[in-house]
């Protein structure tokens, strides 16, 4: 088991260098472009492909660092670099993410590929599990998978929204309910491979920040799909269903928890995206405030500007911490005993919020311009907040778990 460290290891140094180099050399010229455009940044996405970011092959290495932090570093140098086109760079592992932890070898080894194509050919792929009525509360998700057994197919009828990639993906990963009597474990996830009738893009979100990732609904229509696209296979969802009811029958809470497990262990990377964005700004806050000089004076000279740059310094290297804690001890198989997970998320995602606010009072009437990008990054940073779970579902997780309280 890797120990816990705040000193990263050569390779990491290295990988770290590398995205910085990337996200500085090809995401930041490229921003204000593609968030003014709000489109998918195809050329950048190419450019990561060419040298091997967008990949899975990349984020496996990441993704299986013994000791936690390949994920949250690598998080951090792209949000840096740009919120919108880091989204659209790793939005498609969400979905890969889905079928690495879920589906067979052979399905791995089919679906993959797909999702990420070439440097030639780049694909991208999207993760669809929230819905219009069902975005905190899982399991209100109305999504129908009906079996068909004469046919071997799974027929899908519903709703997604906010899902990344949605309806311009060339494989879409979809969680729908099978058994809506034993809530979020009566869910089940299917690959949808591309051209298949009746799903669809439905409305595509004109968004307040990261504007240069595609966010759209995608609508199912008794869209139908092998057995085999299935992921895990159904011998293997029988038996879980048929475990999961029996749970529900001796005490339904448990069946609860084992979802918000499942998400605590995730949040922590949303967490490093959010410390990226807001180191960004502050360091942009930091350079004017070295440079600009008012009364005849740098205002970094200032006392009210100097404590606000060292407190946000603060919080950014405290949120790091957190997220940095959170990850290795998922890594490392530490149970989140009061929802680290969630409190790295929660204190990354509001600090991301707050510093770039203070960095465009900072700049003054310059910040609440798009001629400096701390306009630009404080409404990506809104984000942060939102998704993955919002700031209020994470305080209720934390509450709850440190009071013994079930989480529903």
């Amino acid at each position: 088991m890797a120990e816990f460290t705040l000193e990263l290891n050569d390779d990491q140094k290295q990988v770290k260098e590398w995205l910085h180099g990337f996200a500085a050399d090809v995401i930041r010229p490229a921003a204000a472009e593609w968030d003014e455009r709000e489109e998918t940044p195809w050329p950048v996405i190419q450019e990561a492909a060419k040298v091997g970011i967008y990949s899975l092959d990349f984020y496996a290495q990441q993704f299986f660092d013994p000791t936690g932090l390949g994920i949250p570093v690598a998080m951090e140098e792209l949000f840096w670099g740009d919120a919108g086109i880091a989204l659209s760079i790793v939005g498609t592992g969400l979905a890969a993410v889905g079928v690495l932890a879920n589906g067979t070898e052979e399905q791995i080894g089919t679906w993959i590929p797909q999702m990420y194509g070439d440097a030639d050919d780049v694909k991208v792929a999207a993760f669809c599990s929230s819905e219009p009525d069902a975005g905190s509360d899982v399991a209100s998700m109305c999504t129908r998978a009906v079996y068909d057994e004469a046919k071997d197919e799974w027929v899908l009828n519903g709703t997604k929204t906010w899902a990344t990639n949605g309806g311009i993906a060339n494989v879409h990963v979809v969680v729908a309910v099978v058994d809506p009597d034993i809530g979020s474990k009566g869910h089940a996830s299917f690959i949808v491979p591309p051209d298949t009738p009746g799903l669809s893009q439905g409305q595509k979100f004109k968004k307040h920040g990261i504007r240069a990732s595609h966010t759209a609904e995608v609508v199912l229509e008794d869209v139908r799909v092998p057995g085999h696209c299935l992921l895990g296979g159904k011998e293997k969802l029988d038996e879980r269903l048929a475990r999961a009811r029996e749970r529900a029958k001796a005490g339904g809470e448990r069946v609860k928890n084992a979802a918000m497990a499942t998400f605590e262990a995730s949040r922590p990377a949303v967490g490093a995206m959010a410390v990226g964005t807001a180191r960004a700004a502050y360091e942009v806050a930091l350079d004017y405030a070295k440079t600009r000089s008012q009364f005849g004076r740098p205002i970094i000279d200032n006392q009210g500007i100097a404590f606000q740059l060292a407190d946000m310094r603060t919080r950014i290297d405290a949120a790091r911490l957190l997220v940095w804690r959170a990850s290795w001890m998922a890594t490392t198989g530490k149970p989140f005993t009061s929802a680290e997970g969630s409190m790295s998320k929660l204190y990354a995602s509001e600090t991301a919020r707050d510093v770039t606010a203070q960095a465009i009072q900072i700049l003054g009437g310059n910040g609440f311009t798009r001629e400096y990008p701390v306009e630009r990054m404080h409404r990506d940073a809104a984000i942060y907040t939102i998704f993955e779970g919002t700031s209020e579902i994470q305080r209720l997780v934390i509450a709850r778990t440190l009071s013994g309280m079930p989480i529903r």
